[in-house]
């Protein structure tokens, strides 16, 4: 794929399907637009070093998508809408794409095609940002782009994950972590992530002697986060807001935590700031899963109990959307069609989809042989005593995404369709489970 040294190269590009108009672009060959010209154009979205020639592809994906009738948007009035139960009975996946996003994106938009599907959402957390070398704006292009890309019609979703507090930092200097988290978020906002998930959990002291005082500083520091959001949302657009009361991978919460947090997180928020509308709990899952010593993965028995009584709370006494499970794509399959069942609002899916990409027989032996060479020599001190490689690779591998993104990019075009059409499939199935099919009308009728 040909990287461009000039704007004007990028317009010689797309010459032949889309032209500048009235300040923005008019896309006037959608069809050539899709089978060819967006493929260049994303590519030196992401990868150009002319700061001037990247941002104006970006600029032109934004604005095409927008031509074409596609949006980033907030999910909030589909979740105001399932607080008042109004709709439910499916659970909305929030994928993340730690690496080929343009493509992985792709194969979504064809799943949800597909099966009618509206409401799922693309996401990546605060960690993730770094060690996948992906920053907000690059991310939301690519996800346009992949919309253009598949024909894709309506708003997309884009969520900030897990915008977490580090503990640690916040116990040192909670001004200079705050304001590190702040302007995490405006980034966020100005790339059009109009979801944010902020996650204070961290902050959390079992040490206190009552369940209010340990969620204080969690709740303290959401409610303010919430405000800066509403300051820094663009007009006619409330931007999605998440709370958290466990941290993933910890004890599993209680009605009383959930209680806690909420009546505090209200006390505590502005005067005429709109709230968050769902709430993350622990139910017994972990980041990643938990590998075994040969790689494989333990088996986790998630509390389905927790949610659903948690998720009627959420809803009943807050007008939450509900609850939102965390740490879940390498359940087994027999896991997913309990999430709607039990009332679950939104499950979010990252390591599965990761895994599918190295673990392919379409994926390049060299490739992933050079990616753990490079986890073995620059992430050796993250191997614990005991470790096996098999857990060390395991773990470490989602690394291996930042450094090698260009190389897996430039993948051939049938190993990059194989992998596609594998991920297809897996969304295919997630979203049949999750009950989050047909829901477009849902989108329709909620999303402005």
């Amino acid at each position: 794929m040909k990287l461009f040294d000039s704007i004007g190269g990028i317009y010689q590009h797309i010459d032949n399907s889309v032209e500048e108009a009235r300040g923005g672009v008019q896309v006037f060959d959608a069809d050539r637009l899709r089978k060819t010209d967006i493929d260049g154009v994303i590519y030196n979205a992401v990868f150009n070093s002319n700061e001037e020639v990247r941002d104006e592809a970006r600029r032109i994906i934004h604005l095409s998508g927008v031509d074409l009738g596609i949006r980033p948007a907030s999910i909030q009035g589909l979740y105001d809408a399932m607080g008042r139960r109004e709709c439910g009975g499916f659970t909305v996946p929030a994928i993340n794409i730690r690496g080929l996003t343009y493509d992985v994106a792709r194969a979504i938009f064809r799943a949800a095609i597909k099966l009618n599907a509206g409401a799922f959402l693309f996401e990546i957390a605060k960690s993730e940002i770094g060690y996948t070398d992906q920053r907000p704006a690059e991310y939301t292009a690519c996800c346009i782009a992949a919309a253009i890309k598949e024909g894709w019609k309506g708003p997309v979703f884009i969520q900030a994950d897990h915008f977490q507090v580090n503990a640690k930092n916040y116990a040192e200097n909670p001004e200079l972590e705050t304001e590190s988290l702040k302007s995490l978020i405006k980034e966020a906002i100005d790339a059009r992530f109009y979801n944010i998930d902020i996650d204070a959990s961290t902050t959390v002291d079992l040490s206190k002697p009552t369940i209010k005082e340990q969620q204080t500083s969690n709740y303290e520091i959401t409610a303010l986060l919430t405000d800066f959001i509403r300051q820094n949302e663009p007009g006619g657009i409330t931007v999605s807001v998440g709370g958290e009361i466990g941290e993933v991978g910890k004890k599993n919460s209680t009605e009383e935590e959930l209680r806690a947090f909420m009546d505090g997180y209200v006390e505590s928020l502005k005067e005429g700031d709109k709230g968050i509308s769902k709430i993350s709990i622990q139910t017994g899952t972990s980041h990643g899963g938990i590998a075994l010593p040969d790689g494989s993965i333990a088996s986790v028995k998630v509390d389905f109990d927790t949610i659903e009584q948690l998720d009627k709370i959420a809803k009943d006494s807050y007008g939450l959307a509900g609850v939102v499970q965390h740490g879940a794509s390498t359940l087994p399959d027999d896991a997913f069609h309990v999430f709607p069942e039990r009332g679950t609002a939104e499950v979010h899916l990252a390591t599965g989809f990761q895994n599918m990409i190295y673990d392919s027989a379409a994926f390049p032996a060299e490739l992933k042989a050079e990616i753990y060479d490079h986890l073995k020599k620059e992430h050796s001190g993250e191997r614990k005593e005991g470790e096996t490689y098999e857990q060390f690779y395991y773990k470490t591998r989602k690394r291996g995404f930042g450094p090698f993104k260009k190389k897996m990019w430039d993948l051939s075009d049938d190993i990059r369709e194989t992998l596609g059409t594998e991920l297809e499939e897996r969304f295919n199935g997630l979203f049949t489970k999750l009950n989050a099919i047909n829901t477009v009308e849902h989108v329709t009728k909620t999303i402005n």
